[in-house]
């Protein structure tokens, strides 16, 4: 079952209400609850932004997965890349870049909405096991971003994550500082995956080592990935599906 309903956001916008997306096994249990970013993009090819969705849906459905997945409508100002759009409330830091300028982060206001609005109210009005340990997180590009934020500054509520193609290359200083000041719970579990493609451009190959080293010595049980062939794009991530479940469900 997909159940969809509108929310106000006012910490982040006060005239747009965002779509929730919540897809639910259609038997009987309590169930682990992934949250996701860029929810329209998630189940349904005529709502995604560009035409193609991961395909989350079918994949649920055809696979009988035991888990609620929760995705929220990201921010679709037109100038996404300013204060207030797609970008600042998808990104924990501020930053400079050529391409988009200054950056205004609102990660923080992003993630306490939803760990103090968002998740009470699922676990109010559906079938989930509330604990840290069944409680997950996801997205891609600066979706990604975020699942390693929010694995860090909210590891007391999101035991595992996964996180594919991350844009890392905002700020990668203050993201390896994160890391590093950060205390993750010893079952902390994070996959996070580049495609072959994309992971040429600009420094991204190093940032993503100096990264991925990081967490290991954080003592994060990472599974990384380097997707042969793979892009920047849903059709990509739909193919990472079954990798990232696996970790996410790995001895559960």
């Amino acid at each position: 079952m997909l159940d969809i309903f509108k929310t106000d956001i006012p910490q982040l916008t006060k005239k747009e209400k965002r779509k929730v997306y919540v897809y639910v096994p259609d038997y009987e249990g309590q169930f682990p609850v992934l949250y996701m970013f860029d929810g329209h993009n998630l189940f349904d090819d005529e709502e995604a932004t560009y035409g193609k969705s991961w395909g989350m849906l079918k994949f649920l459905e055809e696979n009988e997965v035991p888990l609620i997945v929760v995705g929220v409508e990201c921010n679709h100002h037109p100038e996404n890349h300013r204060y207030g759009g797609r970008l600042s409330e998808y990104s924990p830091f501020d930053f400079d870049d050529p391409d988009f300028g200054k950056i205004k982060g609102r990660g923080r206001i992003t993630m306490d909405w939803y760990t103090k609005e968002l998740k009470p109210y699922i676990d109010d009005n559906y079938p989930t096991l509330a604990e840290r340990r069944y409680t997950f997180i996801a997205g891609s590009s600066m979706g990604g971003l975020m699942t390693l934020y929010a694995l860090s500054e909210y590891n007391d509520v999101f035991s595992r994550g996964a996180a594919l193609s991350p844009s890392l290359i905002f700020a990668p200083e203050k993201v390896t500082d994160m890391i590093e000041k950060t205390k993750y719970h010893r079952n902390t579990i994070l996959y996070m995956d580049y495609g072959e493609n994309e992971i040429k451009y600009r420094n991204t190959r190093e940032v993503y080592g100096d990264v991925t080293a990081a967490l290991i010595k954080k003592k994060v049980l990472l599974d990384s990935r380097i997707v042969p062939k793979g892009n920047h794009n849903e059709a990509s991530w739909e193919k990472a599906i079954p990798f990232f479940m696996e970790t996410l469900f790995y001895r559960l």
